[in-house]
């Protein structure tokens, strides 16, 4: 389908493009990029045309967490509602965990996943296959079946390895194979608390994780990484003492990657106000200056993503004293106005916000092997031959979040207004994926 996107602010972290031009859309590709002056491909004829006057065309986001919630969990969320969740957000590309049930440990799980996910023509998914069978810590999973499935990298998702010999043993597999392994820092034993160790928890009765926990695991992965030469992609830093390991590792030299997520970018544990349920969320909300270190490690590289950690739950699994209510929160719909926010209070600008969703993310996605990491080869950019992956969007709008308003099938999220009264920038108008008007508003 032949689209004209007229007269937007064109911006493009991967190359520093920025000014106002028309986008032209043809099978599936960008066909051109017309600066003010400049003529129209000889013979376009545009079938649809988008005025983005006043607007910013952007890559399509690039998401490093998301959970559908298929299969296994279709009670919280489904293929359909969560993808259509992702274009309303402006993503087009996705990271999704192994932690399905059944755990994606087998190729024809891998399969079956991506097969569903194309049909509905949305958003492209990027599985990340299990690093352990069934996620138990003990026996390797097929690293190079599923690859060859389409898998991304390799995670155990929310459950810490507690044999450090198994751990060594997988980074020792992708380091031959240069396949990337996702981990989120937690050490097991010190992890089981439910919300960030401190005055306020020990004041509310609630088990605490220390920031040890994660210190103490960076540490067991960067001493592995040395050792194995392995590449890994660190999942939602949480602490001031995260980002300052991440930070030396980085200028060692190591091959590591970084995220963080918008909870923790935007919230403290203050924000879980009184046992407000909303707020339990894994990594758990930490101190006021957790969260500034990980909002100028944002700005200044050391963290090189900013996700959505999307994790829709039930109602009745939230309905829980605080403890026992499951944790997560949904994002995808929130991604791109809070890293537009983190910008203007930060003054790290719209350029860098784009940065940390779409150029950032990518290199991320390619810095893996096998089809899947092929695949990505055009996400995150948007440049003259590319696959036609865009969102379209008007940075000055505000809203505030309404959890019925909310496409994904979780309508729980510690943003909502009753919650923080945070009025938020940015909505979307437009996304295409592949070149196809995945959404509109």
């Amino acid at each position: 389908m032949n689209i004209l996107i007229q007269n937007g602010r064109v911006m493009d972290p991967s190359s520093g493009f920025d000014q106002i031009a028309d986008v032209v859309v043809a099978d599936g590709h960008v066909l051109a990029i017309v600066k003010p002056g400049e003529a129209m491909p000889a013979g376009f004829r545009p079938k649809q045309t988008v005025d983005a006057t006043g607007c910013i065309v952007a890559p399509g986001l690039v998401d490093l967490q998301v959970r559908l919630r298929e299969p296994g969990h279709e009670h919280e969320g489904m293929l359909d509602s969560e993808l259509t969740a992702a274009v309303a957000g402006g993503v087009t590309s996705l990271v999704c965990p192994p932690d399905t049930d059944p755990v994606l440990d087998e190729p024809g799980l891998v399969e079956m996943l991506k097969f569903r996910a194309e049909r509905l023509h949305r958003a492209h998914v990027f599985p990340l296959g299990a690093l352990t069978r069934g996620l138990k810590g003990e026996v390797l999973t097929e690293m190079a079946e599923l690859t060859e499935a389409g898998c991304i990298g390799f995670s155990q998702a929310e459950v810490p390895l507690e044999n450090t010999q198994v751990l060594q043993r997988a980074l020792q597999y992708a380091a031959t194979y240069g396949y990337t392994v996702w981990l989120r820092p937690q050490e097991l034993h010190l992890g089981k608390g439910v919300a960030a160790s401190g005055p306020l928890a020990t004041r509310l009765g609630l088990s605490g994780v220390p920031v040890a926990a994660e210190t103490i695991a960076l540490h067991t992965i960067f001493a592995l990484m040395r050792s194995t030469k392995a590449r890994v992609h660190l999942c939602r830093i949480s602490s001031a003492e995260g980002v300052e390991l991440v930070r030396a590792a980085k200028q060692e030299g190591l091959a590591v990657t970084a995220d963080v997520s918008i909870n923790s970018l935007h919230l403290s544990d203050h924000d879980m106000g009184y046992f407000d349920s909303r707020a339990r969320l894994t990594p758990p909300l930490r101190q006021q200056r957790d969260r500034d270190a990980l909002r100028a490690a944002l700005a200044d590289g050391t963290l090189d993503a900013l996700v959505s950690d999307h994790t829709p739950v039930d109602a009745d699994a939230k309905a829980l004293p605080f403890a026992e209510a499951e944790p997560g929160g949904t994002g995808l719909e929130l991604l791109l106005s809070l890293s537009l926010k983190w910008a203007q209070d930060s003054g790290a600008g719209v350029m860098r916000a784009l940065d940390v969703l779409t150029a950032q993310p990518a290199r991320v996605l390619r810095a893996g092997a096998g089809k899947a990491a092929a695949k990505a080869s055009d996400a995150g950019q948007l440049h003259v031959g590319g696959v036609a992956d865009l969102v379209v969007f008007d940075p000055e709008v505000q809203w505030q979040v309404m959890p019925e308003a909310l496409r994904s099938q979780g309508k729980h999220t510690p943003f909502a207004f009753d919650m923080t009264g945070m009025a938020l920038p940015g909505r979307v108008k437009t996304t295409l994926v592949a070149g196809r008007l995945a959404f509109q508003a």
